[in-house]
């Protein structure tokens, strides 16, 4: 019996070129997924997000495998950082006025850069209000002990001494330095000082109340007294290793399930929604330029 050889070796060597082919191809498949599960982003981000932030990232983490590690602080302190290590992939401050430096400084794609929710500053004070504290003036009282954050690099103290410009006097303006404790180093340092109840009453954000409901209380500003609603950008860093991560992880914060996280927090989504809260229409976003007088305490 003869048998055709050559048609056995064809088979053979078809057949191993298949196998090598299926082999290299689950190699592939399997470094591809190891490397989408190793997959990192690394988020330079202003505290005035932190807790919807950190639900945020976990819920991404848990649907895609990409691990968000995230560094909060002041706006301008977390920019210092990210500047000087050379690495991260977005950067998230608390309000528009980082993120106008960040782009002049060429530390973030521009044409990244979207608005993701709305924020209105307020008093902040311990639940019940025990002292009383209704108005603005308030916090000029004697004995009322205030702390805003550190101006020089944490957005919501940029609001304050903006709101403090605008409105006092020179007499309450030295009343009010007379109260001031401290300044606290981020959002989350001031809102924990009214947890904590180691002032009486901060310049923060309204959305503090919504932090920590059990403890703090927001105090409303007079419409007239509010210079500008402030709002919460994000970019991709100039220092991206993976600029297509970067940005899926931006959608997803943009999407309805990342607004719905901010929602639950009270952010608002839109300007409109911080105006009607605020009783009247005011300027978003833009830049505020600290007095130097405020820069050292």
């Amino acid at each position: 019996m003869a048998f055709n050889l050559d048609g056995v070796d064809s088979w053979m060597k078809s057949g191993w070129h298949v196998s090598v082919t299926g082999l290299v191809l689950c190699f592939l498949l399997f470094f591809s997924g190891a490397a989408e599960a190793q997959q990192r982003l690394l988020v330079y981000a202003g505290a005035a997000s932190q807790p919807p932030t950190e639900k945020a990232a976990a819920l991404y983490e848990k649907k895609t495998g990409v691990k968000v590690d995230i560094v909060f602080g002041g706006s301008g302190y977390v920019l210092s950082q990210m500047k000087l290590a050379k690495q991260g992939d977005i950067y998230f401050p608390g309000s528009s006025d980082y993120m106008e430096l960040a782009k002049r400084n060429g530390d973030v794609f521009p044409e990244t850069e979207r608005n993701v929710v709305y924020l209105v500053p307020a008093i902040n004070v311990p639940k019940g209000n025990p002292l009383d504290i209704r108005t603005l003036a308030d916090l000029t009282r004697p004995g009322i002990k205030v702390a805003i954050a550190n101006p020089e690099g944490v957005c919501v103290g940029a609001y304050a001494v903006e709101i403090i410009e605008k409105n006092f006097t020179p007499k309450q303006k030295a009343a009010f330095k007379r109260n001031l404790t401290n300044y606290t180093g981020s959002c989350e340092k001031t809102a924990t000082a009214i947890s904590l109840k180691q002032v009486d009453a901060v310049i923060g954000w309204r959305v503090f109340q919504h932090w920590d409901p059990e403890r703090i209380e927001t105090v409303p500003l007079h419409p007239d007294q509010i210079p500008r609603i402030g709002y919460i950008p994000i970019a991709i860093a100039k220092y991206t290793q993976n600029r297509q991560a970067a940005q899926k992880f931006i959608d997803f914060i943009l999407s309805s399930e990342g607004q719905a996280i901010f929602a639950k927090y009270k952010y608002f989504a839109t300007p409109d929604e911080a105006f009607a809260y605020v009783g009247a229409e005011k300027p978003v976003g833009g830049e505020y330029v600290i007095p130097t007088e405020w820069l050292k305490k």
